[in-house]
């Protein structure tokens, strides 16, 4: 796309906050600032003035410089070559930029997202013939992206008509011209295997869809507790240091989605250059092929431009739909929205817009609506079905839930993984708190459950969701009055609720037996916590004392069995639960024997 050369002036510099003179540009406009040739935005018109944020920093640019309008709003480069991709928060590819700018981006620098010199193996749709019908989402052929992901070129939205042309089967360039189409008008439409599209506009689809399978994340907390479904909406709040970062980088890691986006949102350098190391090394464990080959990471660094920050979220976004315009199930995860909730507030203040609550901007809770409602199940033009999973890390201050980021998120998603400090401070990780978390697609995904694994989940989540509930019940009792106020089944009570704690809730990242589980190690491990309880539950009736059974070694080896077997060894675990009723019902028959008369 070529740049219209309209030339206006800088007339006054606030910040990222410029004010130009540029006759007929439109809001939303891409310019370029100064003689430096930053990247800006159009964000609104007076008159022949418009004000313009920049994605990079304007010291030493001066008023009277030129301004230039590029015709266009900002926009993304989608075709072959982003998967694997690393990107800075307006999408340009930070390895390339690396090599011609060293550790730092050089200001107004421009480097194209997708690769012009690469060659692509191009294979046509061989149920497409010259004159068929074509509309917007129709593929026109595929390319082989990486092993595990084969790109789908499409007609882009808002072109249809019919085919005239087609290149055969060969490798090409993304500029490459692979079709042409005719439409009704008479205009010729050239394509090539990429196209831009504008990030603050979302793709559209034919129709919208419930979720109807879960996302499996490996993660038991998450799967077994607060289920998210494929095309849903979530958020993980909590405040520095309860783990956010490392819940959401398990599910990048883990989950079964086709697609993994991941947008480092103004979070810390070192958090982030951990993310970019470590992922590139990382196996996909469902194809046996590097993460990377269905990755994209989005950085966009805390000592970055603010207003790229705020930017960088709508380019995640937009890759997003793109992938799920071919069918796929894919999942973004957005770390933070409070950092990119805080460019708005900043950029709006520069503006001298009125401060709501905690000074954000009026239109925040509009704002992230829009942001979450891109998220979704929905049916493809000619692809299928394909679904976005948006799933948003909360940086509330001192971990005040009621801060206006946290709780218009909380109004608008539909699982809501709550980090706790204290669990944090007590080494328990995931840090999710049961008591403030929820999920609205228990019933979702417990057909799935159900059909694939136990039919029995949900009475065993049911169950032990109530027990850590009288946990808290009886855990105040026991700090004002001290644990011999309890009876040896509320005692017994508390021992159950310790083994969902530590023996099922608690999963170590860091663990390599444990960092990712199965949903049949999860129900068997749950299953089997649950077993023990309601074995001992039955004792403590026969008059077993509370002492017996808390000594019992099979407590102690069902808080470590998660670590000690795998996902593939679930006969192990089978045989320990055989072991469990073997020891219950020795002690039983000792105790009724005891019971019957002389």
């Amino acid at each position: 796309m070529s740049e219209i050369k309209r030339i206006g002036v800088i007339r006054d510099i606030n910040g990222p906050i410029v004010t130009i003179d540029l006759p007929g540009v439109r809001s939303g406009e891409q310019v370029k600032i100064g003689e430096l040739g930053l990247f800006g935005e159009v964000i609104s018109l007076r008159g022949q003035q418009a004000v313009v944020q920049t994605y990079e920093s304007t010291d030493g640019v001066r008023p009277g410089e030129p301004a230039v309008g590029l015709g266009w709003p900002l926009s993304v480069e989608l075709g072959p070559g982003l998967m694997g991709g690393i990107f800075d928060g307006v999408q340009r590819p930070l390895s390339k930029i690396a090599l011609e700018s060293g550790d730092y981006i050089r200001r107004g620098i421009s480097v194209p997202a997708l690769d012009r010199t690469k060659e692509w193996a191009f294979v046509p749709n061989p149920t497409l013939a010259l004159g068929a019908k074509l509309n917007p989402g129709s593929v026109l052929g595929t390319v082989q992206e990486t092993h595990t992901v084969v790109h789908r070129i499409m007609v882009p939205p808002g072109i249809s008509g019919e085919l005239a042309e087609i290149t055969p089967a060969g490798n090409y360039t993304i500029e490459t011209i692979i079709a042409q189409v005719l439409d009704r008008k008479g205009v010729t439409h050239s394509l090539n295997m990429y196209h831009r599209w504008p990030v603050r506009k979302p793709r559209p689809y034919v129709r919208r869809d419930d979720g109807i399978s879960p996302l499996i994340t490996g993660q038991r907390v998450i799967d077994t507790f607060f289920p998210q479904v494929k095309g849903g909406k979530g958020a993980v709040p909590g405040p520095f240091g309860a783990g956010k970062t490392v819940v959401q980088q398990q599910i990048a890691r883990w989950s079964n989605a086709d697609i993994v986006i991941y947008v480092g949102c103004g979070e810390r350098g070192n958090e982030l250059v951990d993310v970019l190391e470590t992922f590139p090394q990382l196996d996909d464990p469902y194809s046996g092929h590097k993460l990377m080959e269905r990755t994209l990471l989005v950085a966009n660094t805390s000592n970055m431009p603010v207003v790229a920050r705020e930017a960088s979220v709508y380019v995640g976004m937009t890759m997003a739909e793109y992938y799920r315009d071919m069918g796929y199930d894919v999942v973004m995860l957005a770390d933070s929205t409070s950092r990119w909730a805080e460019a708005l507030r900043e950029v709006s203040g520069r503006l001298g817009q009125m401060p709501v609550e905690e000074g954000y901007p009026a239109y925040l809770a509009s704002r992230l609506a829009a942001i979450y409602e891109r998220a979704g199940r929905v049916e493809t033009y000619d692809a299928g079905i394909g679904s976005v999973t948006l799933i948003g890390a909360v940086s509330p201050p001192g971990g005040d839930f009621s801060e206006p980021v946290t709780s218009h998120t909380k109004d608008i998603i539909e699982t809501f993984w709550a980090l706790s400090k204290e669990l944090a401070d007590a080494r328990h990780y995931p840090s999710i708190d049961w008591v403030t978390s929820f999920s609205g697609h228990v019933h979702t995904a417990a057909q799935w459950w159900h059909k694939e694994i136990n039919p029995d989940w949900e009475k065993r989540r049911a169950t032990a969701l109530a027990l850590l509930a009288r946990d808290a019940e009886l855990s105040r009792i026991v700090n004002l009055v001290g644990p011999e106020a309890l009876s040896s089944a509320q005692r017994w009570e508390l021992e159950g609720a310790s083994l969902i704690k530590e023996g099922v809730l608690q999963q170590s990242a860091l663990d390599e037996i444990d960092t990712f589980c199965s949903p049949a190690k999860q129900y068997a491990i749950l299953d089997l916590a649950i077993t023990i309880y309601k074995r001992g539950e039955a004792l403590i009736k026969l008059g077993v004392p509370i002492s017996e059974l808390q000594n019992l070694p099979l407590l102690a080896k069902m808080r470590r069995i998660k670590s000690m077997y795998s996902s593939e060894q679930l006969e192990q675990i089978q045989a320990f639960r055989g072991e469990v009723d073997q020891a219950m019902e020795s002690i039983r028959i000792e105790y009724a024997k005891q019971g019957e008369p002389a």
